[in-house]
Order: structure tokens, then sequence, then C-alpha cells
């Protein structure tokens, strides 16, 4: 396995000032993917979506448990501002909320009286709106889920409202949306279009929109940054400076890791893993703790930045 290491961009790279080496903490998974750090218990839960579990790290002894299982074919995961587990299922075909007292509500399943395609990942906003993208790659195989037709003609992001509970698709021109993230101020929304795995003349990039938070309404939507076909992104997070750092993998292993953007979407520098890397997040008790999901393992770096408060 060759080693892990940082490189840095023209401009630098001084998110990583001064910090440690990547290490792997836990091994032995299918796909890792959907981490999301839970601060009240110092803990990582992460998807083995092939698996059809829910994987805990505790960071303050380094063990590591079954959270749940099945998960449905758990994929994207998030915190809320209480506290609870939100979680896209590929099987179930839905976006659920696991209760403080472990109970599991169904926040969407349907948008127009169809079943959702498969729910990839998900975002909590302060308002307790949630944001989720449905692509069809759970429902393409039994691999990562179970084998269905598509209901949703189009490949959509969605809102739930969080006081009526109604869905809105908010954006219907991705090929395959999938990872998605908001700035620290909560005005600028990205999304990660993959559409790449269908064809090569489709997107690997990600796209940036002006977001009225309160309405869903996006506008002046862009690409804010192209990856090196024929790798893609897959899932990102925002740090407090408006940073974006998204994963990198499944084409050039050359280029599997992370890579860090400016707000301008200027590539500040990559980090390299010995593996395709499928999503992040930052953890720890000063958020500056990441935590990268490769294809078998979960690794983890100290950086300078500290993640945005936003999962």
């Amino acid at each position: 396995m060759k080693k892990p290491q940082v490189s840095f961009g023209p401009t630098g790279f001084p998110a990583f000032a001064g910090t440690s080496a990547v290490e792997r903490i836990a091994t032995g998974f299918r796909w890792a993917e959907g981490p999301v750090y839970f601060p009240a218990g110092r803990y990582v839960l992460f998807s083995d979506i092939p698996n059809n579990r829910i994987m805990r790290y505790c960071e303050d002894d380094g063990h590591l448990s079954v959270y749940r299982q099945p998960s449905m074919n758990s994929n994207g995961n998030t915190i809320d501002r209480q506290g609870r587990l939100i979680t896209c299922e590929h099987s179930g075909r839905r976006i659920t909320r696991t209760e403080l007292d472990g109970s599991i509500t169904i926040i969407a399943d349907k948008y127009n009286g169809k079943k959702l395609n498969s729910p990839n990942d998900v975002i909590a906003a302060s308002d307790g709106s949630i944001w989720f993208t449905d692509p069809a790659y759970g429902i393409g195989g039994y691999y990562e889920g179970l084998k269905a037709e598509p209901e949703q003609e189009k490949h959509n992001v969605y809102r739930v409202d969080p006081k009526t509970g109604d869905i809105k698709v908010v954006a219907d021109d991705f090929v395959e949306p999938n990872g998605l993230a908001l700035s620290p101020d909560e005005k600028k929304l990205y999304v990660i279009d993959t559409g790449f795995t269908d064809g090569p003349d489709k997107p690997a990039h990600i796209r940036v929109f002006d977001v009225d938070l309160g309405t869903g309404k996006l506008s002046n939507g862009k690409v804010f940054a192209e990856m090196p076909k024929p790798s893609i992104t897959d899932g990102m997070r925002i740090d407090t400076e408006g940073r974006v750092w998204c994963s990198v993998g499944w084409g050039d292993p050359h280029e599997d890791g992370v890579r860090c953007y400016t707000p301008d979407g200027e590539l500040l520098g990559k980090i390299h893993i010995p593996e395709s890397v499928a999503n992040l997040c930052f953890g720890g008790q000063q958020r500056n703790r990441l935590y990268i999901c490769g294809t078998s393992s979960l690794y983890a770096l100290y950086t300078s930045a500290q993640g945005a408060m936003k999962p």
C-alpha cells in the first residue's frame, strides 16, 4: 500500500500548516461512505454500503463497532441541530431520522406519489430544512441496494420544508446529483454532479448556487471546480473559512484522496490516499480532525482548519 501524503498547490496549503501525518484508523469494509461526527459522544458514524451496516468509531479509545445492521444500505449521513442522525437509505429509497429514543422517522420516501430513486447524500440547515440528492445508483443492481426501475424521471435535488414536511425540487438539471454542502453563512449551496459514471461526455464537477434558505430557491448556478477525468468527486465538507474539501477517486489512482479549494475555486492542495475516497467529515473536540472514508478503510489526520458547524 502506498503511503498517504499531502501535496501543495501553487499558493501553498495553509490549512495544513504544522499538521500530523495521515493515519489509517480502521479497515475491513467493502465501501465506506457517509461519515458524520457526533460531538456529544465523540464518535464517527459511517456507512459500509454493500455490507448493509452503519459503523461507529469512537475517537477516545479507537473502538470500532457496528451501530446498525441492517441499515437499508445506508449511504450519506448527517446530524441535525438536535443531535439526531439523518440517513439516506438505498434499499429503503428514503430519508430517515433516528430520534433520540432510537425510533426511526421517515422524512421523505416519495415525490408526487412516486418512490424516490435512491437518496445519496443529505444536509440539515440551521432553519431545520433538509436537503438531499436522489441519483439512481442504489437501484442499479444488488451490490449497494435493491435493483429496481426508477420512478422519478429526473435525478433531482430536493428540499424538505421544516414546518410542513413538504418536499420540493430545487434543481432538476443534474445528470447524477451526489454530495452537497452549504457555505458557513448558508448563502451558497454546493452540489456535486457525478454524471461521468454514465458516459465520458457527462460532467465530473462541483456546481455552486446562490441559495435562499427559507424558500429553497437557487440562482446564479455555475461550475465551481472540474475534476480530473476519469476521476470524480463524490462527497464534500466546508471549513470555517469557506474552503471546500472534496473526495476524489474511482479513476486515476494518482488522484485518489482529498482536494481542498478556496471559496473562489482555486486548488490549494491534495491529500493522497492509497484508495479511492468517497466522502469525508470534520470531527474532534476542536473540529480539526478530518475523517476520510477510503474504499475499505477509515483514515484521519489533524488540520489547521476547522470544519464549519454545519455537518
